[in-house]
């Protein structure tokens, strides 16, 4: 299978392009820098998303959006980078996978309040989650795209280690048996490049946690 990851050296990035070498795929490292940290043992294509365009993508099976930002002025590149990928992949037969956010998470099962509403909900990190959910909202819309959105647990935990188990779920937020809702980057990982292969989630939107 051909993959083009997104945002390749980024902490999320990084580690589906290493478990998706690691399994024999043929990948693709997407970065705006030449000077950017990747795999060896991946292609390269130095480009901005923003410039990204059919073109470039057709090649490939799947196309994984590790695409993120931080700072508060552009963290409404999170729409606005969604919304350019689903324009150019759209009723196309490629497959967009997006590392996604555990704030639009709902809390009940009407699926009525989301984690980010909740009074619980960290003040500082509700300008991500507000405009990441936003994206995803928009994302919902797109028929004609075969997307999927990776939502990771509420503790996403960047030097976890590798367990090789998780449990997946669908728009609810989930705890495992300690009673705990957190997954690290790598098993993450390997939940987005087993969607990857078996495409369970086309044009939905899942979660992970693991123990």
């Amino acid at each position: 299978m051909k993959i083009a990851v997104i945002g390749a050296n980024g902490k999320s990035g990084s580690l589906i392009v290493k478990e998706a070498l690691s399994r024999g795929h043929a990948v693709t490292a997407i970065v705006r820098k030449a000077d950017a940290k990747v795999d060896p043992k991946a292609d390269v294509l130095v480009k901005d998303l923003f410039d990204l365009t059919y073109d470039d993508l057709k090649p490939f099976d799947v196309i994984v959006d590790a695409f993120a930002t931080w700072t508060l002025d552009s963290l409404p590149l999170h729409q606005t980078s969604l919304k350019h990928l689903t324009d150019i992949l759209s009723s196309k037969p490629n497959r967009l996978l997006v590392v996604g956010g555990a704030g639009s998470l709902y809390v009940n099962p009407e699926l009525s309040v989301r984690l980010v509403d909740t009074p619980e909900f960290p003040e500082e990190f509700k300008p991500l989650a507000t405009n990441m959910a936003k994206a995803l909202d928009e994302l919902k819309k797109c028929d004609n795209v075969n997307w999927t959105y990776l939502s990771p647990a509420i503790e996403f935990v960047a030097d976890g280690a590798r367990t090789g188990h998780y449990t997946a779920g669908g728009e609810q937020f989930m705890v495992n048996s300690q009673g705990k809702s957190q997954i690290s980057y790598a098993d993450y990982a390997i939940a987005m490049v087993d969607e990857a292969e078996n495409a369970k989630h086309t044009k939905q939107r899942f979660t992970v946690v693991a123990e």
